[in-house]
């Protein structure tokens, strides 16, 4: 038997005969699915039924570990509302008993659908059915929002209170451990944020990376493409909503870099503009959004610092891979509109 790295099919099936007795009818196999960006993420099967694994990425195992419960939590607490999510199986913090991959991990239901990742990938649905899915986008991330975290024991899962400032540090803090070179307008940027930072509405479960790509759509018998799963929970908390919704916007927006390293749907027939998507968000949940130009400015000054990261660790030969030789090309394209955003908002 061939097993995926990080992962003992074997020892993993003795596991859920212990734990879960009857679940597994037959041997194990598996493949590692590739696009998760930390985190690693398996589809195993014993033929008849399908689940996923999720585990810390390999030799990172302490620094990560408290995502495995995190993201089960999250996942367990929205699973009986009508926020769409894997149904979780199994949760093994303590590697100790769980020597089938000597991480904490989970499993969790299997959900079949399409995480749509380029433009190239969503064109083919045609302008009316891309539009309805990224309108969907917006009403699920709209439930997500609605749900009230005491009502499904996710009451403590975040600090709320000073999350954007926390957030804005954090990401300055970040910034700060990659810096290599110069970087024009990124201080700009970072210092407008700090001056200008919004009063938060009331706090909700915060996904935290919400993008087409971090969920699963699939169409349904009546001709409708429909969410079926959001993924990805790892940086899910409690906070303000409105962050989720910049993200969004920016995602939505057109980079005009032809065969850019970064992939978004943007340019895909029928997506909706980043201004409609947050006036279907705003109609939707009733919040206000007049401060909305500050959320996508900073969740362009997210995504330069994440670059940068990346830019410096290929620059020291720590990554490799296509495309990273011009991550540090985008750098600059997104602190641009990170301060456009700002000044016309």
């Amino acid at each position: 038997m061939s097993h995926p790295p990080g992962l003992d099919l074997d020892q993993l099936r003795a596991h859920l005969d212990r734990e879960r007795p009857g679940l597994v009818t037959g041997p194990l196999t598996g493949r590692l699915i590739e696009g998760g960006r930390s985190n690693l993420t398996y589809q195993v099967s014993d033929g008849t039924t399908k689940w996923v694994v999720r585990r810390p990425p390999l030799g990172h195992v302490l620094a990560t570990a408290h995502d495995m419960k995190r993201e089960h939590r999250v996942i367990a607490g929205l699973h009986p509302t009508n926020v769409p999510v894997p149904e979780p199986v199994l949760l093994c913090e303590n590697p100790d008993n769980a020597a089938a991959i000597g991480s904490p991990f989970y499993v969790m239901e299997f959900v079949d659908g399409t995480p749509y990742r380029t433009s190239d990938e969503l064109a083919p649905l045609g302008p009316e059915r891309t539009r309805a899915a990224v309108l969907g986008l917006v009403d699920t991330l709209v439930d997500l929002h609605a749900v009230d975290p005491a009502e499904v024991g996710l009451g403590d899962f975040g600090r709320p209170e000073g999350f954007l400032d926390r957030q804005l540090r954090r990401w300055g803090k970040q910034l700060d451990a990659s810096r290599n070179r110069e970087l024009p307008g990124i201080d700009e940027l970072q210092a407008a944020l700090g001056r200008e930072l919004p009063t938060s509405p009331a706090p909700t479960i915060v996904h935290g990376d919400y993008r087409l790509d971090n969920v699963l759509v699939r169409q349904d018998s009546d001709g409708v493409d429909r969410i079926k799963a959001i993924l990805d929970w790892e940086m899910s908390t409690l906070g303000d909503p409105l962050t989720d919704v910049g993200l969004l916007a920016m995602y939505s927006a057109q980079l005009d870099m032809p065969d850019s390293p970064i992939s978004t749907t943007a340019s895909a027939p029928g997506h909706p503009s980043p201004a409609e998507l947050i006036q279907r968000y705003a109609e939707r949940s009733g919040r206000d959004v007049s401060a909305i130009a500050w959320y996508t400015a900073f969740a362009w000054f997210k995504l330069a610092v994440i670059l940068e990261g990346i830019h410096y660790r290929y620059t020291l030969g720590q990554t490799v891979g296509a495309g990273f030789d011009r991550i540090g090309e985008l750098v600059p394209v997104f602190i641009s509109h990170g301060l456009n955003t700002l000044k016309e908002g």
